[in-house]
């Protein structure tokens, strides 16, 4: 019997792939403690494991950095976690004596969870909810320049937080250290590896699951008329105006219409109906997907995972930049459309184009059974319990950025002779050579890491994901 330390930010669409996981390690007879907040604790404690609250080490809140959560704001993500490690330090070096976890199994973006592991030495394995993201498939994020401006400019107010950790025994390189997948830490991603961005790029460490879901339905798609589903999950779901136009725009569709708003609307204030279309703040999910056929969604990993699951074509409504990079992919294997207009006139265009085109519906099918055919939780279960775990295999961004090391060092050089013999020949304007060369050295650098790339691969006779 193992036993398992599982720790989880607040936020469903993190925790709901972890229960299944949890609840499959029980069965085993593993014993899992599972730490988490008290919006969690039913699902929790139906999954057989134990909980433990957190709640009371979540710091108050000004209004501005509770704004900044809900926009999604990666600095004041940060920040908060790395004030919830330093909160929780003395209780979990605590827990980690008396429970003593022979693994700990922790979020992505926990860094309470990870921080621990490292600081207790406990063999981890991370639960990546989204794509994996390294230095190859992190180009499929196209953030805005807001997001870029918040994660440039709120740099300084990390590391003033990392530096507060430091003498309580957390040392770390950075940020990015935390949240960016690396090639040498064992990690449990919910897809399957056809799925994911740029797979070739990722070690043996990484094991890719599928869907971690406790439905064992499948999609059932035979009905009187299409089913239109439309949800914008539970984090920027305050849209109103949206759901209005969704209404206009559907509501003399041939088509039944579920819409799920969560808490945050009223659903009174959008009047009397038509019969077409019901609203309601939450759905069973993967019970709706299983019977639709066009899902409008903000594009978060769970969301996509699971509609295609169930075999249902998608109209995709990104509002970050890994929203887009989930959105993308979509695209890319044919099973759904952008909304490039979310006028009521875009948004039934965009639902006749699905529903009009079986293409769509075939792609998705084609996912479906890609991911029904990963090892699901059982797999997440085993890698766990067997943690942590060598790798012979290639590394891929190693020799990527072996390459890049190798390639800035000359670059560095034949620059410096350069200009040493500028200054020599008493080339007056010379500096002007040695600054455009620092500034360029990276963007020529990024523009031949493709080719590097490929020539790695090829090497190794790696095909690259298509």
């Amino acid at each position: 019997m193992k036993r398992i330390a599982f720790f989880c930010i607040p936020a469903h669409g993190h925790t709901n792939p972890m229960l299944p996981v949890a609840a499959e390690l029980v069965r085993r007879g593993d014993r899992v403690r599972f730490y988490s907040f008290r919006e969690f604790e039913a699902k929790i404690l139906a999954s057989g494991a134990e909980f433990v609250p957190c709640d009371e080490y979540l710091p108050p809140l000004s209004e501005k950095e509770e704004a900044g959560l809900k926009s999604v704001s990666s600095t004041e993500m940060a920040v908060q976690d790395l004030r919830i490690t330093l909160a929780m330090d003395a209780f979990l070096d605590g827990e980690f004596r008396s429970f003593q976890p022979d693994v700990v199994y922790t979020d992505s973006v926990c860094f309470w969870g990870k921080l621990n592991a490292w600081k207790h030495k406990v063999p981890m394995v991370v639960s990546t909810s989204t794509f994996a993201f390294n230095q190859i498939s992190s180009r499929y994020m196209k953030n805005s320049p807001r997001e870029m401006a918040d994660m440039v400019l709120g740099l300084p107010r990390i590391a003033r937080e990392l530096k507060a950790l430091e003498p309580y025994g957390y040392h770390v390189n950075g940020v990015f250290s935390l949240i960016q997948n690396d090639n040498a830490t064992d990690t449990v991603v919910y897809t399957s590896r056809r799925f994911q961005p740029c797979a070739e790029s990722f070690s043996d460490h990484y094991c890719f699951v599928g869907p971690s879901v406790f439905s064992q339905a499948r999609p059932q798609k035979e009905k009187e008329r299409p089913l239109v589903y439309i949800s914008l999950g539970t984090v920027i779901n305050d849209r109103p105006d949206f759901y209005s136009k969704c209404i206009k725009a559907l509501e003399d569709l041939n088509a039944d219409v579920v819409i799920s708003c969560g808490n945050a609307v009223d659903r009174e204030s959008f009047g009397a109906l038509p019969e077409n279309i019901r609203i309601f703040p939450y759905v069973d999910q993967l019970e709706v997907l299983s019977r639709t056929d066009v899902f409008l969604t903000h594009c978060g990993m769970n969301s996509v995972s699971e509609s295609l699951y169930m075999a249902a074509p998608m109209i995709l409504y990104p509002q970050t930049g890994e929203q887009c990079a989930v959105a993308r992919r979509v695209t890319e294997i044919g099973a759904g459309v952008l909304l490039t207009d979310d006028s009521a006139q875009g948004i039934r265009r965009a639902v006749e184009e699905v529903l009009g085109k079986e293409s769509y519906a075939r792609s998705a099918g084609s996912c479906s059974e890609d991911f029904r055919s990963c090892s699901g939780s059982a797999g997440a279960a085993d890698y766990i319990e067997s943690a942590p775990h060598a790798s012979d295999g290639v590394d891929v961004v190693g020799e990527l950025n072996a390459w890049s090391k190798r390639f800035r060092t000359v670059y560095s050089i034949l620059a410096a002779v350069i200009i040493l013999l500028g200054i020599l020949a008493g080339w007056r304007l010379i500096w002007i050579f040695g600054v455009a060369a620092g500034v360029l050295s990276t963007p020529i650098c990024n523009r031949l890491q493709p080719r590097a790339y490929a020539s790695i691969l090829k090497k190794h006779n790696i095909k690259p994901q298509t």
